[in-house]
C-alpha cells in the first residue's frame, strides 16, 4: 500500500473502533442505568480513546518511517553501486535521481547498468512498501486490542480525550514558533554569511544596486554594488501609493457599509467588495501593465510631464485596488462591532450622524482600523506580480512616482531565478533583503501594536 491507502486505512478503522466501543458503552450503561450515578461520562468519549489508541500510535510509526525511508533507499542503492564496482561517472546525487526517473516504457534507450541499478532500486523500493504495511497495520491491530482491554467503563475517558487534544494542540503550536524560529535562523545566517563580504553599512546605507557580479576580474561588471537604499525606498513609495489608494477608499466603504447602506445592500455589496482579495495577483498586473500604465503615461503626456511606461504610481494604484478588502472589510466589521450605547448615547447629546462617525465611532474602532491598515501595508510590501509587471527592475533612487523604481521583493525573487550557488555575494544578497524587510515588518508591528493598545485601554 501507498502512504495514502494506509491513511485511509487506519483512518476507517479507528472510525470503526469507535463505532464498537460506543456501542458497547451505551449498551453497559442501559444495563446498569440504575446503578450509575448521576456523573457518568458520554460514551462518545470512551469511542474517542478506543479510535485514538489504534490510530495516533500507528500515525507516529507511519510518520518515522516516511522519514527514514528517502536515507534508507539512498544508502542501499550507493551501497550497491559500490558492491558492484559500478562506475557512475558522474555526482552520485545525480546519478540516483536518474535512476529513480527511469520509465519502463523506454528501456530500450537506457544503459543496462542503469537499468539493472534500477531494478535493484524497485525491488527495495516494495520490499519497504510491504514492510512499511505490514508494521503500520499490525501495530494498529495490536494498539486496538490493547486499547479495548485498557478502556473500561471505569475509565476517566473524558480526562484522557481532553489530555491528547491539549498534547496535540500545545504540538501545532510549538511546530509553528519552531518554524519561525527555523525561517528567521536561517535567512540570519545567510545575511551574516553575505555581510562577511560586503560591508552592512554599504548595504544598509549604500545608494547603488548593481548585484550583477563577473566570474573574473577583467570582465564586465566585475565589481558589483549591494547598496539596499533604492530597493527599500521604492518599496516604500510604492507601498505609501497603495495606501493612499486604499486606506481611504476603504474606510469610506466600510464607514458606508456599517453606518448607512441598507442590511439589503449591505449584504450584497460586501461579498462583492472582498472579490477583489481573490484575484490573482498575475491578472492585476496585466491590468496595471496594459491599462492603468498606458492610461497614465498619455495622461502625463497630455500634461507636459515625462511618464515612464513602467511607473511607481501605475504599480501603487493597482495594488491599492487589490488591498482594499483588507482594509474595508476589517474596517467594516471593528465599527459594527462597536456598542449600540455609544451610538445612542453621542446621538442623544445632540450630535449629528457624521459626527458621531468621526468622533465616536472611528476612535472606538481605531485598533480594528489600524491592525487593517496594518494587513494592507504587509501585503503591499510583500507584493512582486504587480511592481514586475508594472514597475519594472530598475532600481532607481527616486521618490517620483512617475518614475520606474523596483522593491525588495522583486529582487529577492530575481536574485533566486535559475540555478544559483549559494556561495556568491550576488545569491547571499537575497537573504540579506529579507532580513531587512523582515525587520522592517516587525518594526510596524510595533508601532501598530503600541497604538492598538493605547486605544483599546481608553475605549474598554
Amino acid at each position: 500500500m501507498n502512504t495514502g491507502t494506509i491513511v485511509l486505512f487506519l483512518l476507517i478503522f479507528a472510525g470503526f473502533n469507535y463505532f464498537i466501543k460506543h456501542r458497547k458503552i451505551y449498551a453497559v450503561y442501559r444495563v446498569n442505568r440504575k446503578k450509575q450515578s448521576n456523573k457518568m461520562t458520554l460514551p462518545k468519549y470512551f469511542g474517542y480513546v478506543a479510535s485514538m489508541w489504534s490510530l495516533i500510535p500507528a500515525l507516529l510509526v507511519l510518520l518515522v518511517i516516511e522519514i527514514i525511508d528517502e536515507p534508507l533507499l539512498k544508502s542501499n542503492i550507493t551501497n550497491y553501486v559500490h558492491a558492484e564496482n559500478i562506475e557512475i561517472g558522474q555526482d552520485l546525487d545525480l546519478y540516483l535521481n536518474d535512476i529513480k526517473n527511469i520509465k519502463t516504457d523506454n528501456i530500450k534507450d537506457v544503459d543496462p547498468i542503469k537499468l539493472k541499478v534500477h531494478e535493484h532500486y524497485q525491488n527495495f523500493e516494495t520490499l519497504i512498501s510491504k514492510a512499511k504495511t505490514i508494521i503500520v497495520i499490525s501495530l494498529a491491530v495490536l494498539m486496538t486490542i490493547f486499547g479495548f482491554k485498557k478502556v473500561t467503563i471505569n475509565t476517566p475517558a473524558r480526562v484522557y480525550f481532553e489530555k491528547v487534544i491539549e498534547i496535540i494542540l500545545l504540538l501545532a503550536a510549538t511546530i509553528a514558533i519552531l518554524t519561525t524560529v527555523g525561517i528567521v535562523l536561517s535567512v540570519l545566517f545567510e545575511s551574516l554569511r553575505f555581510f562577511g563580504e560586503v560591508p552592512i553599512l554599504d548595504f544598509m546605507f549604500g545608494t547603488e544596486w548593481s548585484p550583477q557580479t563577473a566570474i573574473r576580474s577583467d570582465q564586465v561588471g566585475s565589481s558589483a554594488a549591494f547598496g539596499a537604499v533604492p530597493l527599500f525606498v521604492g518599496t516604500m513609495l510604492i507601498s505609501a501609493v497603495a495606501l493612499f489608494v486604499s486606506v481611504p477608499l476603504g474606510l469610506m466603504s466600510a464607514i458606508f457599509l456599517s453606518e448607512y447602506a441598507s442590511s439589503k445592500f449591505r449584504s450584497f455589496a460586501k461579498p462583492v467588495l472582498e472579490i477583489l482579495a481573490g484575484i490573482p495577483t498575475v491578472v492585476y498586473g496585466f491590468f496595471a501593465a496594459l491599462t492603468v500604465a498606458p492610461f497614465i503615461r498619455e495622461l502625463g503626456t497630455s500634461m507636459g510631464l515625462s511618464v515612464a511606461s513602467e511607473s511607481a504610481l501605475a504599480a501603487g494604484v493597482v495594488m491599492g485596488i487589490m488591498i482594499i478588502p483588507f482594509v474595508s472589510s476589517l474596517a467594516d466589521d471593528v465599527i459594527s462591532a462597536v456598542p449600540n450605547a455609544m451610538r445612542e448615547g453621542s446621538l442623544g447629546l445632540g450630535a449629528t450622524k457624521s459626527e458621531t462617525i468621526i468622533k465616536v465611532l472611528i476612535p472606538a474602532a481605531l485598533p480594528g482600523i489600524v491592525g487593517g491598515v496594518l494587513l494592507a501595508a504587509s501585503r503591499a510590501i510583500g507584493e512582486t506580480m504587480i511592481v514586475v509587471m508594472a514597475a519594472g527592475l530598475a532600481a532607481n533612487l527616486t521618490v517620483n512616482p512617475l518614475e520606474a523604481v523596483t522593491t525588495v521583493t522583486v529582487q529577492i525573487v530575481t536574485l533566486l531565478t535559475g540555478d544559483q550557488e549559494f556561495d556568491s555575494a550576488k545569491t547571499l544578497a537575497a537573504f540579506a533583503l529579507g532580513l531587512m524587510l523582515f525587520v522592517t515588518t516587525l518594526i510596524l508591528n510595533v508601532i501598530a501594536l503600541h497604538v492598538v493598545r493605547k486605544y483599546r485601554e481608553q475605549y474598554d
